[in-house]
């Protein structure tokens, strides 16, 4: 308890300006939620930190970030002592593509069996696996599946002749088909979804799936890696003019899965579905991938955040306690195609907070975007959301002792680590503190979740619980106090008069009353919510 202690020292009280005038929106929670088994897969209980290697720590002077600059840094992310307060707490590393590749964002692959030379040798990765594992942090790695890069030697194989062994591992066509078809010189086509720089593969071709299996067994066993982060997995397999979620794609999603867990049952794999929400990350979970990110409660977190008001994060959970009430997927705010949390929130630090809290505080298993925590900017395009990670307010923001690949965002005299790792107020320790308590309490890690309806749409509010403790989560969304809220309840797993303690957030608590049937009305947990503001509270039956 030494860490939630010393974090808790911060103050909570924060100023903005948001409207907070549209009316409340109706929450049902006719669905109960279905509990999490007690013992739960690993990546039920971590927090993912997203890193761009090129981009997170300089440690020889080339202006690239490397593996040995990710080793150097752990400390940072979790030093694997649970009473220091100075790491930000994950437990969970996905790193964007480390295999060779012509482009500066590595997603089209010329080798997947060894990493790319800039970040350094296969030796450095393991130094930097073994490093991570000994502090408690599990690594995946993005891989991907649905093309590799136009200058793979099995691609140029297979443009050198229509009776190469390769020629039927991508797709070729005679006559031109339409987008994302591309001519090829002497005549013919190739298809490649995303750009004639990246040719994508045939795994109507078994001699496809073959290699791509070994791929991954090669990863885990050999190299020893956790799982991986699937790219754009729902553009695998084509069917007539149909480009993404076909049937053969799930097909062979299934097989794959048999496979990767017969290698290793721990193995986790989490997969990108742009955009979607819980109904098609359903359908693409628990026989096919471990878990897939949901887009639609990211746009929830961040939407609510930006316009101080409970209906995007609500409507996002209803979705999710109606078609996947077991809330087995991923959440995060903002990723690397997307423009950075903090510049959709105009540069809010407050909202940011608010952001990071309905995130941290709901189901799912959260990953957190390289720099979100210290309210990095930018905005597209991509090499500028991907930006030098900012450790300081030296020279090239601390990244590197030589001219950096890309120049940090401006912002980085102000906000950067060594600013904010002692300040009790900003961002950064807003984050630690919120990653311990969830690591602390097992109910901010379970899926149980009963969303309260509330009279001020500036209020968000919802009930977490396992069969260990019962916590109430409370949000001022909006710029100002609110005195003039209450909070209903049809259903819950409570029953008789509970007191509150508060685990985050000052203020005066009462005692709520629950019917028989974990209904509750005309509830007043805390007679004023200050502005941009999270509490934590836990009740204990009276």
């Amino acid at each position: 308890m030494n860490k939630i202690l010393i974090l808790l020292l911060v103050s909570l009280v924060l100023s903005a300006c948001v409207p907070a005038t549209l009316p409340p929106a109706p929450v049902k929670t006719t669905v109960s939620p279905t509990p999490i088994a007690e013992q739960s897969p690993w990546w039920q209980n971590t927090v993912f930190y997203e890193i761009f290697v090129r981009s997170f720590y300089d440690s020889n002077g080339d202006g690239i970030g490397d593996f040995n600059g990710l080793t150097q840094k752990l400390d940072y992310l979790n030093d694997g002592n649970p009473n220091t307060h100075t790491d930000l707490g994950i437990t969970g590393i996905w790193l964007m593509p480390i295999h060779p590749s012509p482009s500066y964002h590595g997603y089209d692959v010329t080798n997947y069996y060894t990493v790319n030379p800039d970040y350094g040798t296969m030796d450095d990765f393991k130094r930097f696996l073994t490093e991570a594992h000994r502090r408690g942090i599990r690594v995946i790695i993005d891989l991907v599946l649905n093309h590799t890069s136009n200058q793979h030697p099995f691609f140029k194989d297979a443009l050198s002749s229509p009776q190469s062994k390769y020629r039927d591992w991508y797709l070729f066509s005679d006559t031109d088909q339409g987008i994302g078809w591309y001519p090829l010189q002497g005549g013919g086509y190739y298809y490649g979804f995303f750009c004639d720089c990246m040719p994508d593969l045939n795994y109507r071709n078994p001699d496809v799936t073959a290699q791509m299996e070994n791929v991954v067994r090669f990863w885990l066993n050999d190299v020893g890696v956790d799982g991986f982060r699937l790219d754009a997995i729902n553009h695998l397999i084509e069917e007539g003019n149909k480009t993404e979620n076909t049937p053969a794609t799930h097909e062979w999603l299934k097989g794959f899965y048999t496979a990767y867990k017969a290698d290793n049952p721990q193995a986790y794999t989490v997969g990108e579905v742009y955009g979607a929400g819980a109904a098609l990350v359903k359908s693409y979970t628990g026989d096919q991938m471990d878990q897939a990110f949901n887009f639609e409660m990211a746009s929830g977190f961040v939407n609510s955040a930006q316009g101080g008001s409970n209906p995007a994060v609500n409507s996002a959970m209803q979705f999710a306690l109606h078609d996947m009430p077991s809330f087995d997927f991923a959440t995060f705010l903002t990723n690397h195609d997307q423009n950075r949390v903090m510049s959709t929130l105009n540069g809010n630090v407050d909202k940011a907070k608010v952001a990071a809290a309905l995130m941290l505080t709901s189901p799912g298993t959260p990953f957190i975007y390289y720099g979100e925590e210290i309210g990095m900017l930018g905005e597209k395009p991509d090499e500028d959301i991907r930006l030098p990670m900012q450790w300081s307010d030296a020279a090239n923001a601390g990244f590197t002792a030589g001219q950096p690949w890309r120049p940090p965002e401006a912002n980085y005299p102000q906000a950067n680590v060594a600013a904010e790792t002692e300040n009790p107020d900003s961002l950064l320790s807003y984050y630690r503190m919120l990653i311990a308590l969830r690591d602390e309490h097992s109910a901010l890690r379970s899926n149980q979740i009963w969303l309260f309806n509330s009279t001020s749409p500036g209020v968000f509010a919802s009930l977490r619980s396992d069969s260990k403790e019962k916590l109430i989560i409370l949000v001022n969304l909006s710029s100002k106090p609110i005195q003039d809220y209450t909070l209903a309840l049809s259903s819950s797993p409570l029953d008789g008069q509970y007191a509150l303690t508060s685990l985050f957030g000052d203020g005066s608590l009462s005692t709520l009353s629950f019917n028989q049937d974990g209904s509750i009305s005309n509830a007043k947990p805390m007679a004023e919510l200050a502005p941009f503001t999270t509490y934590i509270l836990e009740l204990t039956s009276k």
